[in-house]
């Protein structure tokens, strides 16, 4: 699916796209001892949220708390396969899941204005939130490789089967965008309920996206729709 054709002179950003509600097919939270989600990830196994002080891990199946981390989380989370990395303050934290240790850290882009965090091709990509930018960073040093602009506030980011989506949040207003990862071009939008937010999001890799519910302590499995699949 494209956003227009080669002769539409209209700025990437601007031009129509198809756009549809959102399908929550299910919510979890809010966790003990938690009462907002800032970011969210998938380890294959569990889904990670980030409550602030702690990192819960639960079961999607049953909604069962499987493992909490206490390690401050205060905005977006990703795992690379081995290892959970978690924005908090000024810096992004690299993480062993089995035992809570950072064993490293990297500054973060923003400089304490990020938002989303995921985990592709090697790299990590941090939403800034009103920046309206997503940035490719190396995951050792915190370089930025590039940066993509957007149009709205950006929150969480995930990529897909090789699509890129990111989270919005402004006023009472979410949407889950499919963007152009070269042009940031939104090729398709969901909008989620009015007063709904996302504060983070991450795709379990199938069929569902996991959106942070920011101050509702929540966690919404948002229905990935077929047709922004090849």
């Amino acid at each position: 699916m494209t956003a227009c054709t080669h002769s539409d002179p209209t700025p990437a950003t601007l031009r129509r796209h198809p756009s549809q509600p959102a399908e929550i097919v299910r919510e979890y939270g809010p966790f003990a001892g938690a009462d907002s989600v800032h970011g969210v990830t998938h380890d294959g196994q569990h889904v990670w949220a980030a409550t602030g002080a702690h990192l819960v891990a639960f079961d999607a199946a049953t909604g069962d708390t499987r493992r909490t981390l206490a390690v401050a989380s205060d905005a977006g989370t990703a795992f690379d396969g081995r290892h959970l990395y978690q924005i908090t303050e000024a810096r992004i934290d690299k993480i062993d899941p089995a035992t809570g240790q950072v064993v490293a850290s990297i500054p973060a882009p923003g400089n304490g204005n990020d938002s989303g965090l995921t985990w592709a091709e090697g790299s990590l990509w941090v939403g800034q939130y009103r920046d309206r930018k997503i940035h490719q960073i190396d995951p050792a040093t915190g370089a930025i490789r590039r940066t993509i602009e957007s149009d709205r506030f950006v929150t969480g980011v995930t990529w897909v089967d090789g699509e890129m989506w990111h989270g919005t949040w402004e006023g009472d207003e979410s949407t889950l965008r499919h963007i152009d990862p070269a042009t940031g071009a939104v090729l398709q939008q969901l909008d989620m309920p009015q007063g709904v937010g996302v504060s983070g999001l991450e795709s379990d890799g199938a069929d569902l996206f996991y959106c942070g519910g920011g101050g509702s302590g929540k966690v919404r499995a948002v229905r990935r729709p077929k047709a922004a699949r090849p």
